[in-house]
């Protein structure tokens, strides 16, 4: 709980300290961090991953992607640290200060206190949070850092067109999302479903009922893991049995399980969410519908452009559907189970979402003016 607290106490740093946010701009063991990676450019991008590894198919491997496209497009150097376990969060980070590092790319709201201590130490090393603000460890109020960007998304105005397409998808008129934690990251993606459903019910006279969030109350289901990929089967499964024949985890890897459930039934379909599920998971493309997107990989490309061209700013980044930070993916295979009519709807929730019509809340968003 004392975690979740101090999670939730980032939210919050983060919904503060971007009040004033300006517009976005565009595999290794820890034990042997990558330092060698060629490149015809001073400029050396560095990124240290959440326990999860840049082979997660969620967002250390979505941001992953980002550095390594600066070093083919750029033409920087590179190196790497993958965690393993929290216990190695500080060293990696250290690692990556001694290795030279013009720009460090931390993953994950785990990393914000191992970031925060160095980037206090080394007032010359520039930083990059990915998806965190800072936060005082102790009495959580919000940092700012000249040396450090924060790097979030707000994942909600997309997850909040997810929910209309599910809600319009849906034929037992039962939909249904779950987490790996409670934390801000993971539940923003989740109110937004919730409300995308509801716009639905209210615009079609509909009933799709949500299993596993209630937005009001801020409590629902959670795998308590992001790593056990039979926790989420295990949820995916109640799930069915309810009726719930579209479902959305976040919960990164945790996801697959979702997939093999829902493979395991007729017309039950899955949400991705970070990254396109469809790309990811050959062999449950039959049932992704379609994916709630993070540009991390965007995020960290145009964050090292910006540096490399000496336009560093510790300005935060905030992904929304304005400048294509977050988004929803195609849906392939399932292209034919959307109909017309919720494909145009979709678009025109979009432009109302970007020019401020409709506003898209959740306690965890970013706030931009």
């Amino acid at each position: 709980m004392k975690k979740f607290v101090k999670i939730a106490a980032l939210s919050a740093a983060a919904a503060l300290t971007l009040a004033a946010c300006g517009d976005a701009p565009e595999k290794t063991e820890s034990s042997a961090p990558n330092t060698s990676a060629e490149g015809t450019s001073e400029f050396k991008g560095c990124m240290v991953s959440d326990f999860g590894g840049f082979d997660d198919n969620s967002f250390n491997e979505t941001s992953f992607s980002g550095l390594e496209r600066a070093q083919a497009e750029l033409g920087i150097k590179i190196a790497d640290a993958e965690s393993k376990d929290a216990s190695e969060y500080t060293t990696n980070v250290d690692t990556m200060v001694q290795a030279g590092c013009s720009l460090i790319f931390n993953v994950g709201f785990n990393l914000a206190d191992a970031t925060l201590q160095s980037a206090q130490s080394n007032t010359d090393q520039h930083f990059a949070l990915i998806d965190s603000a800072l936060a005082d460890p102790t009495t959580f109020e919000p940092i700012t850092l000249q040396n450090v960007k924060p790097i979030l998304f707000n994942t909600h105005e997309a997850a909040y067109l997810a929910g209309y397409v599910a809600a319009g998808v849906s034929k037992s008129g039962t939909v249904a999302t779950f987490g790996g934690q409670p934390y801000p990251s993971v539940t923003i993606f989740m109110d937004g479903f919730v409300d995308g459903v509801e716009k639905y019910n209210t615009e079609n006279d509909a009933k799709v009922k949500v299993l596993g969030w209630d937005k009001e109350k801020q409590t629902g289901s959670f795998s308590e893991t992001f790593d056990e990929i039979g926790k989420g089967k295990e949820l995916t499964e109640q799930f069915i049995s309810q009726g719930a024949d579209i479902i959305m985890p976040v919960a990164g890897p945790v996801g697959e399980g979702a997939m093999a459930a829902a493979s395991g039934h007729d017309d039950v379909y899955i949400i991705g969410v970070d990254t396109d599920a469809y790309l990811k998971y050959e062999q449950y493309r039959d049932i992704i519908l379609t994916s709630v997107l993070k540009g991390m990989d965007t995020a960290v490309f145009d964050t090292i452009k910006a540096a490399k061209e000496d336009s560093w700013d510790a300005t935060p980044y905030v992904g929304t559907l304005e400048n294509g930070g977050v988004g929803i993916a195609e849906f392939h295979n399932l292209d034919s189970k959307v109909s017309e009519d919720i494909k145009v709807k979709v678009e025109d929730i979009k432009t109302q979402i970007v020019s401020g019509e409709l506003k898209v809340e959740s306690k965890s968003a970013t706030v931009v003016k």
